[in-house]
């Protein structure tokens, strides 16, 4: 007799399955936490920069990008809070916080590239996180979905 069902896959592996998770979710977990901490560091630079800019011993005029301070601590300070916000939506294992968090890390970057004249140290800090974040997300993200 001739057996007539099917024998196609139901799903496809890889895509409408989601992935198991593996112990580089960790990846993920270290993401949510540095973009945190990234967020707190841009808030801290941004109070620094709204309250006390004598604090920075280069001028606003020898910036890359010449803006007065007032408005590099907003920057800083609506970055931060975003990037705080989505590190902690990260932990839902949410996609559109993958996302966000991709783009914000890399906004932070260039702020912090264009601010490296005034705190170099803390800028180049702020920007290796930043690239931590974007592997860990983009390379590891998705198994954070399971």
């Amino acid at each position: 007799m001739t057996d007539t069902t099917s024998r196609a896959p139901q799903s496809r592996p890889g895509y409408d399955a989601p992935a198991e998770r593996t112990g580089w979710t960790g990846w993920v977990i270290f993401a949510a936490v540095m973009m945190l901490v990234i967020g707190s560091f841009q808030i801290i630079e941004a109070l620094t920069a709204l309250f006390r800019d004598t604090y920075y011993v280069v001028g606003h005029n020898d910036l890359l990008v010449r803006v007065d301070y007032t408005q590099w601590g907003w920057i800083h300070l609506i970055l931060g809070g975003l990037l705080a916000f989505a590190g902690l939506s990260l932990f839902s294992g949410a996609v559109w916080a993958r996302v966000v968090g991709v783009i914000l890390a890399g906004l932070s970057a260039l702020a912090n590239l264009v601010f490296i004249a005034a705190y170099p140290f803390w800028s180049m800090t702020v920007i290796a996180l930043d690239v931590f974040v974007i592997y860990a997300l983009t390379v590891h993200g998705r198994e954070m979905r399971a």
